[in-house]
């Protein structure tokens, strides 16, 4: 588009610029006609002024005219897509400077009309939420029109297992302002077991403008913002395999290790409590089982059957062994004590020696920790560990077996007793030292029977 207007009079007055219609990112002209009306040769300089300088040219910039000649020059309109430049009428003026006569400067104007463009850059972050029921996520909107905006946002689900919600719903946005609207999406149901649940979803974007025609109200409707909601379990795999494996572990249990802890329980309680054989009375005065006499020895090798002492040197304890009465089989019932004392932080073994030629078979097993004290018992048959237990633990235990344990001749029962601390005994003052106490009783029968 390129009119043009003459000027008349002396230098260069009465200039008109015909008005002109531009887009923004696009480029649009118009013309101006410089007369030279004076009686000498002239040299006009033009520069644009006013609020389009930044994007408009002239040319050609300089002019030299004859009296009585005119020549036109371009006016070059190039507005940036950009907010900046806002849509309306912007005025345009040429500043026509005459070289000779610049006391007689003009400025011309017109006015130039800038087209509305609309355009929205949004966003939503994160693209992806993981949660049991609900997500959160941002939705950043920037207006890069030249128009103010009001955006609006519509979401869009292939089922309606999503519930959503915008904080705020509109936002209203000058040119190149940015905001933000807070989206939550909720479901309506959580899932308990298996796979976490992927639900894709979409947010259309509608940017209303109001035109300048009055009454009418543009609305543009953006390309959709993809994004998902992962819904994840409320209890993992990894939690079913755990339940999985407890439950066999209890069924286990009830089946198989329950009923037989029950039926050896009932054994050894049998065994208790069943009557033992007593020989007859095979010395006169004499009650059947008592024997008839007692044998009482001191020091290593002592024979159950009598009452006396066994201790090894340097084992820091000593075992006692008694006959309880004449045994089934040629033996003896027959049971040794073992004392044990030991001061905090020390370790100290207790020992019983089986008397040369005999063979003992423990049935029955009792140990004490009466004071309460802490550390650590380990109680050896011959070389066959029986147990470990950790003297915290218990006060008074017992041990029963149907089947005796044969310690052999010349083998020792031992308890070794690592002294952490001192318990406290029912008198109340804690005590100096560790004590503990095993007995140990059973059938004492000669070597070959």
């Amino acid at each position: 588009m390129t009119p043009s207007a003459a000027s008349s009079g002396a230098g260069a007055t009465g200039l008109d610029i015909p008005a002109v219609t531009v887009t923004p990112g696009g480029t649009a002209s118009t013309s101006l006609t410089v007369r030279n009306d004076s009686d000498i040769v002239e040299a006009y300089t033009l520069e644009v002024v006013g609020d389009c300088a930044a994007w408009a040219t002239v040319e050609p910039e300089r002019v030299s005219l004859y009296p009585g000649t005119s020549e036109t020059v371009t006016i070059r309109l190039a507005p940036p897509r950009s907010p900046h430049v806002r849509a309306g009428d912007v005025p345009l003026g040429v500043r026509v400077l005459p070289a000779e006569h610049p006391e007689s400067v003009t400025v011309p104007e017109t006015t130039v009309h800038i087209e509305e463009f609309h355009e929205l850059r949004a966003e939503v972050l994160p693209r992806r939420r993981r949660g049991w029921l609900r997500g959160r996520y941002r939705l950043a909107v920037r207006n890069e029109g030249n128009r103010p905006a009001r955006v609006n946002f519509t979401p869009e689900q292939a089922g309606e297992e999503l519930g959503f919600g915008f904080t705020p719903a509109e936002l209203s946005l000058e040119p190149g302002e940015s905001a933000e609207t807070r989206l939550r999406v909720r479901t309506g149901k959580p899932v308990w077991f298996g796979s976490p649940l992927v639900w894709p979803f979409t947010v259309r974007i509608s940017d209303t403008t109001v035109a300048e025609e009055p009454g009418r109200v543009d609305t543009v409707v953006r390309p959709p913002l993809e994004a998902e909601f992962v819904q994840i379990p409320i209890f993992p795999k990894w939690l079913l395999a755990v339940l999985a494996a407890l439950l066999a572990l209890l069924l286990a249990w009830f089946t198989l290790v329950r009923p037989a802890v029950r039926s050896a329980a009932k054994e050894a309680a049998d065994e208790v409590v069943r009557p033992r054989p007593t020989p007859a009375a095979g010395q006169e005065g004499q009650a059947p089982g008592t024997g008839s006499g007692e044998d009482t020895g001191a020091g290593t090798g002592a024979r159950p059957g009598g009452q006396g002492t066994n201790s090894s040197p340097g084992t820091g304890g000593e075992g006692t062994g008694g006959d309880t009465g004449g045994a089934a089989g040629g033996g003896q019932q027959s049971s040794a004590t073992i004392d044990v004392q030991t001061s905090g932080g020390q370790s100290k073994p207790g020992t019983y020696v089986v008397p040369e030629g005999k063979v003992f078979g423990v049935t029955d097993m009792v140990v004490a920790n009466f004071q309460g004290d802490e550390g650590v018992m380990t109680i050896t048959f011959g070389d066959r560990k029986v147990t470990t237990i950790a003297l915290e633990t218990f006060r008074n235990q017992d041990y029963h077996w149907v089947t005796p344990i044969k310690i052999p001749e010349k083998s020792t029962v031992t308890v070794q007793v690592n002294c952490a601390k001192p318990g406290t005994p029912a008198t109340g003052r804690q005590a100096q030292r560790c004590h503990e106490v095993l007995n140990v009783s059973g059938v004492l029968s000669d070597l070959g029977r």
